[in-house]
C-alpha cells in the first residue's frame, strides 16, 4: 500500500464521529504497537486478593508476552513477581493456580525461591558464580491492590496509581466492601477468534440493548445510561425496573433478590460497569460482583477472561439472586459474542468503510480516540506500508513536542 504522509488528514474528512479505520483491526505491526504501549505499560487487573487467601497460594497472569505471578508469603502479604526462573527463565510456577509448602521450585532444574521471592537453594551450586538471595531472587513486579483486586504492570506507563485513576468512583465503590468478597464460580477465559478491540467496540456502548439483548433490556427497560470517561475510567449502569418481566430469570432475580443491607438504597436497585482503558470491566451488582478483560494473543484473536466474586451472605435469597444475575450475563456474553464476531468481519470487508457513530455511542467513539492519542498512527484512514508502522508513529509523536 501507499506510504502515508504522517501530516494528512486522521479522519474521514471532518466527521469527528468517524471511528477507527478499518485496517487498524488486521494490521500485525499495529498490534505490536498495542502489546507495548497498551498492555505493558497500562495497569492490568491480575486477581483478587480471595483468590490467594492461604499462605503459599499463588496464581499467574499472562499478557503481551508477559508473565506475572502472584503469591501470599508467610507474612501474609500478597506480592507480584515476573513469573520468570533467574537460571534460564522458565516459569516457576506452571498452571493458573496452586500452592507451595514453603517453596516455588523450577520445574526446568529446580532452583528454589522462597514465597518472598528470595532466592532459597540452587542444585550443584558450586559450579555457578557466587549468587546472591536477593540479587538473584525472582524480579519483582509492580503492582497495587485496590479495594481487594491486585493490579500489575510490566512496565512504566501514563497512568498514575490505580488509586488515582479510581478515586472519581472511591465514594460509590466502598459500600460494597470489595476487599471482603470471595470467588463465586471458576474463572472462564473465552477464545475469540476476533481482534481485541472488536470485542471493545461492542462492549462500549448501550445502544445496542434494546435490540440485541432482550433479556438485560427486560431488567433495564429504558433505564440504561453510558457516562463519558474520566482519566481512562468510564462508568455506565442499569437501572431496574421490576416492570412485568418476561424473561424467566429477569422475572424471578427482580422477585427474589434480597435487600442488601449493606448497601445505599440507590445502589439496592442498579447494575454498575466501570470501564478501566485499555481491556478491563468491573461490574458491580447488589449481589454479585464481576469483571471481564481482553487478552489479545493475536492480531485476529483474543482471550476474554472472566471471574465473578459474591459478598459473604449465605441467604437463600442471595444465592438465588446471584445465580439468576450470573445467568443473565452469561446470555448477554453469548449474543455479544456473535455482534462481535460480525464486527470483525466486516472490518475486511471491501464494501465497508468505517463506522458511523450515534450520540447515543459516545463510549466508542471516546474509546477510539484515546486510542488514537496513545498510538497517533491509528487514526490515519490509510494503511501505511508495510514496516512503516512504528516509523510513522514515532513520527507523529515527535511532532506534538
Amino acid at each position: 500500500m501507499d506510504a502515508i504522509n504522517p501530516l494528512a488528514p486522521t479522519r474521514l474528512g471532518d466527521d469527528e464521529r468517524a471511528g477507527l479505520p478499518p485496517w487498524t483491526y488486521f494490521n500485525k505491526e499495529l498490534f505490536q504497537l498495542e502489546q507495548d504501549e497498551l498492555f505493558r505499560r497500562h495497569w492490568q487487573l491480575a486477581c483478587h486478593v480471595s483468590d490467594v487467601p492461604q499462605e503459599g497460594d499463588w496464581t499467574t497472569f499472562d499478557i503481551a508476552g508477559e508473565r506475572a505471578l502472584i503469591v501470599r508469603g508467610k507474612d501474609k502479604l500478597v506480592r507480584a513477581f515476573h513469573n520468570v526462573c533467574r537460571h534460564r527463565g522458565s516459569r516457576v510456577v506452571a498452571g493458573e493456580s496452586g500452592r507451595c509448602k514453603s517453596a516455588m521450585v523450577c520445574p526446568f532444574h529446580g532452583w528454589s525461591y522462597n514465597l518472598d521471592g528470595t532466592l532459597r537453594a540452587v542444585p550443584k551450586a558450586k559450579t555457578f558464580p557466587k549468587l546472591d538471595p536477593v540479587t538473584h531472587g525472582l524480579v519483582p513486579l509492580e503492582h497495587e491492590i485496590w479495594q481487594g483486586f491486585v493490579f500489575v504492570r510490566f512496565k512504566p506507563g501514563p497512568q498514575g496509581s490505580v488509586a488515582s485513576l479510581m478515586a472519581e468512583h472511591e465514594k460509590e465503590v466502598a459500600p460494597y466492601r470489595l476487599a471482603d468478597i470471595k470467588p463465586y464460580s471458576p474463572q472462564t477465559r473465552d477464545i475469540l477468534e476476533v481482534n481485541w478491540k472488536a470485542v471493545r467496540d461492542v462492549d462500549n456502548e448501550g445502544y445496542h440493548v434494546p435490540i440485541a439483548h432482550p433479556a438485560l433490556h427486560d431488567l433495564y427497560g429504558q433505564q440504561y445510561k453510558d457516562g463519558r470517561p474520566h482519566a481512562g475510567v468510564s462508568r455506565s449502569e442499569g437501572r431496574i425496573t421490576g416492570v412485568a418481566p418476561r424473561f424467566w430469570s429477569v422475572r424471578n432475580y427482580v422477585k427474589h433478590r434480597p435487600d442488601m443491607a449493606h448497601l445505599p438504597d440507590e445502589a439496592k436497585g442498579r447494575w454498575v460497569y466501570l470501564g478501566m482503558f485499555p481491556n478491563l470491566v468491573i461490574m458491580l451488582y447488589p449481589d454479585l460482583v464481576g469483571y471481564y478483560q481482553e487478552l489479545p494473543v493475536e492480531v485476529g484473536k483474543t482471550v476474554q477472561r472472566m471471574a465473578y466474586y459474591a459478598p459473604r451472605d449465605d441467604r437463600r435469597e442471595a444465592k438465588v439472586a446471584r445465580y439468576l444475575a450470573h445467568r443473565i450475563d452469561r446470555v448477554t456474553g453469548a449474543e455479544d459474542a456473535q455482534l462481535i464476531k460480525w464486527s470483525w468481519e466486516s472490518m475486511q470487508s471491501s464494501g465497508f468503510s468505517n463506522m458511523i457513530l450515534s450520540d447515543l455511542e459516545a463510549g466508542v467513539r471516546d474509546y477510539h480516540d484515546t486510542l488514537r492519542a496513545a498510538i497517533p498512527v491509528a487514526a490515519l484512514v490509510s494503511e501505511p506500508a508495510k514496516g512503516q508502522v512504528e516509523t510513522i508513529n514515532q513520527t507523529l509523536l515527535a511532532s506534538r513536542s
